[in-house]
C-alpha cells in the first residue's frame, strides 16, 4: 500500500505535488487534503506576488525582490498554523522556494540551548508582549519557529541561540523547488521545516503563487 500524503508529510516535513490537479481551484485542493484556518478576516487564500517595494513591516518591504531569509509562518503567533500549502498559479523555474528541515537544526544547535531560548515578538500584539519558546515538544514530535525579522530574543540563552540558528542557517544547504507549472503544490509543515522564497529574477516579476494554512490533515 503506497503511503498517504499526510505519511508523506510526517516522514519528511513536506511533499510537493507536480502539476497536481491543475483545473481544481486552491481551495478545493485545500479542502481535499485537511482542515483549512482563515488567519484572519477574509484571509483564507492569500496571494503571494514579488514587489519590489512595499510596507516596512514586510519581507517584501525589507528585501524588495531579493531572496527572503529562512523563515517558519506567523512565529510570533503563540500557536502558529500547523500547515502550509502553496500552489501554483503562475511560475518559473528560475524563481524556486527553499526548504530546510528543522530537525537538521534542532540536532546541530542542540534541542537544550532551543528549547530554553526565550524570544519575543518584534512589536506587542493586542498591546501585550507573549514571551516564546523557539522549541516545544507536542505530541507527534516538536514545533519550531524561527523568523530573524518578526521576532528577537528575550533572554540571555535567547541571544545563544540566534546566534547558533544564525550560524547554522548560513551554513546549511537547503532543499531547492520550483513551482513553476500551473497546479504544482508544496505542503509544507510549518512546526517542522523553514523556508524561504528565492530572489526574483528579471522577467519573472509576474510571479503568483497562492497561499492557505490548514490545522490538520486527513
Amino acid at each position: 500500500m503506497l503511503p498517504s500524503i499526510k505519511e508523506k508529510v510526517f516522514k519528511h516535513g513536506f511533499i510537493f505535488l507536480h502539476k497536481h490537479h491543475p483545473g481544481l481551484d486552491v481551495i478545493s485542493i485545500a479542502n481535499s487534503l485537511g482542515k483549512t484556518m482563515t488567519p484572519w478576516e477574509g484571509g483564507l487564500v492569500q496571494y503571494l506576488t514579488p514587489r519590489a517595494s512595499s510596507t516596512p513591516n514586510t519581507y517584501s518591504g525589507l528585501y524588495g525582490l531579493q531572496k527572503f531569509p529562512f523563515h517558519s509562518d506567523l512565529a510570533h503567533w503563540r500557536l502558529p498554523p500547523r500547515y502550509l500549502l502553496l500552489r501554483c498559479d503562475k511560475g518559473f523555474k528560475e524563481a524556486p522556494t527553499f526548504l530546510l528541515d528543522g530537525q537538521k537544526l534542532v540536532e546541530n544547535v542542540s534541542i537544550d540551548i532551543l528549547k530554553r531560548a526565550i524570544f519575543k515578538p518584534r512589536r506587542p500584539m493586542n498591546g501585550a508582549i507573549t514571551l516564546l519558546r523557539l522549541y516545544e515538544p507536542v505530541d507527534d514530535g516538536f514545533r519550531l519557529r524561527w523568523d530573524e525579522v518578526f521576532i528577537k530574543p528575550a533572554s540571555k540563552v535567547g541571544d545563544i541561540a540566534n546566534q547558533s540558528v544564525r550560524q547554522y542557517l548560513s551554513d546549511c544547504g537547503p532543499i531547492a523547488l520550483s513551482l513553476a507549472d500551473l497546479g504544482d503544490t508544496l505542503l509544507i509543515d510549518n512546526w517542522r521545516m523553514l523556508h524561504a522564497r528565492g530572489s526574483i529574477p528579471i522577467g519573472c516579476e509576474d510571479r503568483k503563487i497562492e497561499r492557505v494554512y490548514l490545522e490538520e490533515l486527513n
